[in-house]
C-alpha cells in the first residue's frame, strides 16, 4: 500500500491531460477514447452484470496460479467476494467498453477472465470481436463461460490453463491484449515476450495494476525500455504499449 501511495503521488505530479499530447495518434486515443463523456446504454449492462456477481453467494474453490488474494488466503470463496476484491470496478470496464468501441479489434486477448466483468465490457465495446480470454482456475472459467453465455454473448473462448502454457498454443496475431493476471515481475515480463509473437504493428497491450507491487512497476519500467516498444501511456492504474513502428518513441503520463 505505501509503494501505491508514493507511486500516485509522484504520478500526479508528472502526468498532464490531452494538453501535454503532441502526437497526433495518442492526442486521438485520449480525447476520443480515454476522455470520451458519452453514457453508453451499454454501461447500464455492466453494471448490471456486476451486480448480479455482487449479490451471488455461490462458493467456489479457487485454484490461484499467482500471487493470490491480498484480502483472504482461503481457498473458497463467493463469487461475491471474488467480485468486490477481484473483479474490474465499473470504471476500468467502462474505460475497456470504450478502448475497444474505439479501435473495433477484429480479435482481443484477455490474461485473466476471473468473473467476466472485463470480457463482457471488451464484448459490448464491439460485438463482432472474436474474444479469447485464459483463466488459470478451472471453476472460475467454469462459472464464468455459463455466467456470459446466460447473457448472449457471442464470438467468446474462455481458455482454461497456465497462461504461460496456453499462449504458445494461441494461433491468431491480435489486436488488443490485456493482461491482468499474476501480477509479478517475472511472469509479465515474460507474457509480454511470449505475446509479441502474437502481436502485429498496430496491436494495443494494456497492462492492468502497474502500481499493485514494487515488482510490477519494475516491470513496467523494463517493458518501457523493450527496444520493439515505441510509445507508453502511464495512467497509473493501468499502463498502455504500442509497437507502432512509425511512432516516434516516447512515453506519456496521462491522467483519466
Amino acid at each position: 500500500m505505501f509503494h501505491q501511495i508514493i507511486s500516485y503521488l509522484k504520478f500526479l505530479a508528472k502526468s498532464t491531460n490531452q494538453h501535454g499530447v503532441h502526437s497526433p495518434f495518442v492526442f486521438n486515443l485520449v480525447t476520443k477514447c480515454f476522455y470520451d463523456k458519452k453514457t453508453y446504454e451499454a454501461y447500464n449492462k455492466i453494471s448490471a452484470y456486476k451486480k448480479e456477481l455482487l449479490n451471488n453467494n455461490t462458493k467456489l474453490t479457487v485454484t490461484d496460479l499467482g500471487p493470490g488474494s491480498r484480502i483472504t488466503k482461503s481457498n473458497t470463496r463467493q463469487i461475491s467476494e471474488i467480485a468486490r476484491s477481484a473483479g474490474s470496478t465499473i470504471k476500468r470496464a467502462q474505460l475497456l467498453y470504450r478502448l475497444n468501441h474505439y479501435f473495433k479489434a477484429e480479435r482481443v486477448l484477455e490474461l485473466g477472465t476471473s468473473l467476466g466483468i472485463a470480457t463482457y465490457a471488451l464484448h459490448l465495446g464491439h460485438k463482432n470481436s472474436e474474444i479469447t480470454t485464459i483463466e488459470g482456475c478451472p471453476n472460475i472459467a467454469s462459472f464464468t463461460t455459463g455466467s456470459l453465455d446466460a447473457h448472449h454473448t457471442k464470438n467468446i473462448t474462455v481458455l482454461n490453463g497456465d497462461f504461460s502454457e496456453v499462449i504458445p498454443t494461441l494461433k491468431n496475431p491480435f489486436d488488443v491484449i490485456y493482461i491482468d493476471g499474476n501480477h509479478t515481475k517475472t511472469a509479465t515480463i515474460a507474457y509480454f515476450n511470449q505475446l509479441l509473437n502474437h502481436a502485429h504493428n498496430d496491436t494495443v497491450f494494456l497492462f492492468d495494476d502497474i502500481y499493485w507491487s514494487k515488482e510490477m512497476t519494475e516491470a513496467w519500467e523494463l517493458i518501457k525500455t523493450h527496444p520493439k516498444v515505441t510509445v507508453t501511456i502511464d495512467c497509473f492504474w493501468c499502463g498502455f504499449v504500442f509497437i507502432r513502428q512509425e511512432q516516434a518513441r516516447e512515453h506519456f503520463v496521462i491522467r483519466l
